[in-house]
């Protein structure tokens, strides 16, 4: 099934991949714009290195800029986020009738083979000290360093 969106989708998936790119996001999703200088400082990569990772996230519409002067700053764009959000969404709900169903397969297993265990025989109980404890060692331990004279 081929939508319009594929291409969308493509590349914010892509942008996602990468820690570096993940990273910037979470910093701008915690409010305010930062400029590209405050973005890169904790990546330690070069300012042009920096600016093909902030291309692929302007690129997704995930990110967009804006100069003031000499100054550019960069803020999250949610929209294509909600879409991967809802593509993702008809998936989550495909896994988890699947999950559902095999806990549901498994908690009938369970007590199945609980159902089908033969009674258990009934004994004295038990006293914490008939367990069979690891005698002392017999001889010391080796000899320790020597010291010369």
């Amino acid at each position: 099934m081929v939508h319009s969106d594929d291409g969308t989708l493509d590349a914010i998936f892509a942008a996602l991949s990468d820690s570096t790119r993940r990273s910037v996001l979470e910093r701008l999703g915690e409010g305010g714009g930062l400029t590209v200088t405050e973005l890169a400082q904790p990546h330690g990569m070069s300012l042009t290195g920096f600016m093909k990772h902030l291309r692929v996230l302007e690129n997704a519409g995930l990110v967009s800029r804006t100069k003031e002067g000499r100054i550019v700053r960069c803020e999250l764009s949610p929209q294509p986020m909600q879409e991967a959000a809802v593509w993702l969404s008809r998936y989550e709900k495909f896994w988890a009738g699947r999950l559902d169903a095999l806990a549901r397969f498994l908690y009938h297993q369970e007590e199945t083979a609980w159902r089908a265990q033969p009674p258990a025989t009934k004994s004295a109980p038990r006293s914490p000290s008939d367990a069979t404890s690891t005698p002392p060692p017999t001889k010391s331990g080796g000899r320790g360093p020597s010291h010369k004279r």
